[in-house]
């Protein structure tokens, strides 16, 4: 939001549903805004969106802030979807604690 970064945004869920506007936003800061008013397939709950560029929210950014999880990673060649690292879990936030 603050470097105003332009986040490619698809719903592959619906990937022909009709166009709506939404405003796309995160869970991990109140400044965590990826879309304003974006045209995009209308999106149900349930739905999977892509973001193609997502910051702090991909794994190469990513930290523990808030005592977030970092995300999984996977990786898709030809069309196949392939877990490349798993998504943390509680107690991958306390391992490095001494006290």
């Amino acid at each position: 939001m603050f470097y105003e970064a332009y986040h490619k945004i698809e719903n592959i869920s619906n990937p022909n549903g009709p166009e709506k506007e939404y405003s796309v936003v995160g869970n991990i800061c109140e400044t965590d805004t990826f879309a304003w008013d974006r045209k995009l397939n209308e999106v149900r709950e349930g739905d999977y969106l892509v973001f193609k560029n997502a910051g702090a929210y991909g794994f190469e950014m990513s930290s523990n802030f808030n005592s977030r999880y970092k995300p999984a990673e996977v990786l898709v060649k030809d069309g196949k979807p392939k877990l490349v690292r798993r998504r943390d879990e509680f107690e991958d936030l306390l391992k490095n604690q001494i006290l």
